[in-house]
This record gives C-alpha cells, sequence and structure tokens, in this order.
C-alpha cells in the first residue's frame, strides 16, 4: 500500500506542478491589457495565400470572396488553391471565384503532405515574400494581411492570426470550440508574447516568412500545424501572435464529428511528443529557450490529462479501504460535489471572460458557456483511447456554411 501512496503522491506532485505552470504563465494575458497591434505599416510584402482544399465545393468559392476584399493592393498577393483528393467541383469552383489552382504531384494522405510539396514548388519562384495558410471553410477579416504586413515590417518571421468563429451559435459544440480558442487566445498566445515567449500555430491564419521555409515545409504527423510550432522552437524562431488578423473558423457543429477531429488532434499530439519531445527539453537545457519547454509540455497533455483522471480513482480506492492523506487534493475530493461545484463554477467565470474580452454576446454561445467543462472532460477517453490506438489517416469535417454574413460577424 505505501507503494501505491508513493504513486498517488508523484501523479498529485506531476499534476500539480503542470497545473500551476500553465496558470501561473496564463495570468500574463492580463498584462497590458489593451489588445496588442503592431505599428502600422505602408504596404510592402508580398503573400502567396495558400488554401488546401478537399471535397471543399460549398465553402471555398466565399472565402476567396473574402480575400479579394482585402484592404491590401491587389498586386501583393495571389490567392492559391491546392485541390487534393477531390471527388467533388472543389478545383472547378475555386479557379471561376479566381484563385489560382496548384495540384500536388505526389499522392497527399494529409494536410502536411500537400504543403510540403507545394511550398516546393513556390520556394523555387521569385514571385512572394511570405506565405498564409488557411483553411477552405474560413472566412478573413479585410485587414488580416495589412496587420500580417504590420507584422513581417516589425521583424515577425512566423505568426499567428487570432482564431474566431464564423457559426458560433450553431450548437453547445461550436460554441464550446469558440470558447477553447478564445482561451487559448488569451491565457496561451497573449500571454506569451507579453512575456517574450512564442504562441502556437493552431491550424489556419498563420503566415510564414519564405526564408523559414526555403529548405522546405517537412512534418510527419497528422497535426502538422503543431508540430511546425515545436520545429519552430528548435530553430529558435518566435511564432508571433498577432491578434488583430482575424479568422472566422467554421466549427464543428455535432458531437460526432468534434470526436473525430480532437481524436485526430490527440493522435498528432502524441507523434509530435514521441518525435519532438526529447528534443525540445535537450535544447531548452543546452539554451534556455522557454518556447521548446512550452511545446514539450504541450505535447504531454494528453498523458498529463490521463493520469491526473487516474487520481480520481485512486483516490476512491483509498477512501474505500480508509487510507489517510495529506493534501488539498484529497481534502478537496474528500468534500465530494461541493468541490467539483466550485471547479464548474471558476470554469464557466473564465468563459463567460473570454468571451467578454473579445466582445462577443454571451447570449450567442450560452450553451457553450455552461458545457464547456463537458467538452473538455469528454477529452478524457478521447486521450485514453489514442494512448493504444492512434489516428492515422485525415477524415473530412463536412463544411457548408455558406450563406454568412462576414460583415455581421466583424461588428
Amino acid at each position: 500500500m505505501e507503494f501505491i501512496v508513493l504513486i498517488y503522491y508523484f501523479l498529485f506532485s506531476l499534476s500539480l506542478i503542470y497545473a500551476l505552470y500553465f496558470g501561473i504563465t496564463g495570468l500574463f494575458g492580463f498584462r497590458n491589457y489593451k489588445k496588442m497591434k503592431y505599428a502600422i505599416h505602408k504596404p510592402k510584402y508580398k503573400f502567396g495565400v495558400v488554401i488546401p482544399v478537399r471535397n471543399e465545393e460549398k465553402v471555398i468559392a466565399q472565402l476567396i470572396d473574402s480575400l479579394k476584399k482585402q484592404n491590401y493592393p491587389n498586386e501583393l498577393f495571389e490567392i492559391i488553391a491546392v485541390p487534393n483528393n477531390c471527388t467533388d467541383n472543389t478545383e472547378k469552383v475555386a479557379k471561376k471565384a479566381g484563385a489560382t489552382i496548384l495540384k500536388p504531384d505526389v499522392p497527399v494522405r494529409i494536410k502536411g503532405d500537400a504543403l510540403e510539396n507545394i511550398f516546393a514548388k513556390l520556394v523555387k519562384q521569385d514571385k512572394h515574400d511570405a506565405y498564409i495558410v488557411f483553411d477552405a471553410d474560413n472566412l478573413v477579416h479585410p485587414d488580416f494581411l495589412a496587420r500580417m504586413n504590420d507584422a513581417l515590417c516589425e521583424g515577425a518571421q512566423v505568426a499567428q492570426g487570432f482564431r474566431d468563429a464564423k457559426n458560433m451559435s450553431d450548437s453547445w459544440v461550436t460554441g464550446s470550440y469558440t470558447i477553447f480558442y478564445f482561451i487559448q487566445n488569451f491565457f496561451y498566445n497573449r500571454a506569451r508574447m507579453n512575456y517574450s515567449g512564442s504562441a502556437t500555430i493552431n491550424g489556419t491564419g498563420f503566415m510564414m516568412k519564405k526564408d523559414v521555409i526555403k529548405d522546405g515545409f517537412h512534418t510527419v504527423t497528422i497535426t502538422e500545424d503543431s508540430e511546425f510550432t515545436g520545429q519552430c522552437a528548435l530553430r529558435g524562431i518566435q511564432v508571433a501572435f498577432v491578434e488583430n488578423a482575424i479568422t472566422y473558423d467554421e466549427h464543428p457543429v455535432d458531437f460526432k464529428s468534434s470526436w473525430k477531429q480532437r481524436k485526430r488532434w490527440t493522435s498528432g499530439t502524441l507523434d509530435c511528443l514521441k518525435v519532438y519531445g526529447s528534443k525540445l527539453m535537450k535544447q531548452f537545457f543546452k539554451t534556455g529557450n522557454i518556447a521548446c519547454f512550452d511545446m514539450a509540455l504541450m505535447y504531454a497533455a494528453p498523458i498529463i490529462m490521463v493520469l491526473s483522471f487516474m487520481l480520481t480513482f485512486i483516490l476512491y480506492a483509498f477512501n474505500l479501504f480508509g487510507v489517510q492523506l495529506f493534501d488539498l487534493f484529497s481534502y478537496m475530493y474528500a468534500l465530494g460535489l461541493v468541490f467539483f461545484a466550485a471547479g464548474y463554477v471558476l470554469n464557466i467565470i473564465m468563459n463567460i471572460f473570454v468571451i467578454k474580452y473579445n466582445n462577443k454576446s454571451i447570449k450567442s454561445v450560452l450553451s457553450g458557456v455552461f458545457l464547456f467543462t463537458f467538452f473538455l472532460l469528454s477529452w478524457i477517453p478521447i486521450n485514453i483511447i489514442c494512448l493504444f490506438k492512434r489516428t492515422k489517416e485525415w477524415e473530412a469535417i463536412v463544411h457548408d456554411r455558406n450563406n454568412i454574413d462576414l460583415d455581421k460577424l466583424i461588428r
């Protein structure tokens, strides 16, 4: 029994330190409370706007239309659609909408494969200074390119824009996704900019200077965004957070689609931990680059979450056999529903805060506010499953919201 008690205290200490680290660093989001803005610069850089697409005929035209309405000179950006494995009219629709069509000339399994092949071609051309990647279901704020130009003029090499939602009110799932990204934007990306850390790339609305990928964009996992963030950390490249470069993303509406998507995320995260975990920690101890430490911990998140969940069962067994423990968690656990109710209320308060910070209506995501805790808890079985069986193939998430008024989103 003493050995089991030691295991408990080890898991408790590990979970506590992990939570305290992200809790304390997240507080830096409150520093310089006004939204971060780079100085305004004249249009200078030429962008290649890259959109990997697979069966997105219903939404690709609206994205291209929003890009064509950018407050940025038309001659300084090119919209490039990258159809791969399409069985519908995506290519035809994208071309008609005004995009340049550039197809991969190798078999494409996942998004990272398409980006690797296309960037290998683009960097050989003397047409662009930097590249921006969007998903086909996005809409883009008219000032997005101008704000990324500002970041480049201020020295940024890689940057992540603000990920907003275009369908936050569709269901409690879309509301939960919206809150999830608002929390990430404020307590991770914004916080790290406030202490010269590095933001994380989250799939869409990110920018890379041409020099960064002149030797290629090489990723091997199913989460190319998170993997590329880790690669930047290893190379000492800061990922800037451009808070006023806004992308409106279409989130999955139903729980089944969300489950499938998050299984892919967790699988890719665990693969990143396997490939980069030890490299990141070695680089951190060698250089002191906090971004390496952050990414190593981020990759370990699914395992830490499962281990933390195990504490509940260990405590239940200890209570059953009358084992006395002396730590805050076991004391709070003994309070039963009071402890869990307090945690739930604190979560709701945080949800309301990030919604108000981003000037959104609480009413529009009300179900997400109250059910976001369950959205997070549903990650526990996902993480457990992925520890034993990973998702290796990309599976389509249906996107069909093509009737969204961008002007209303901006307001």
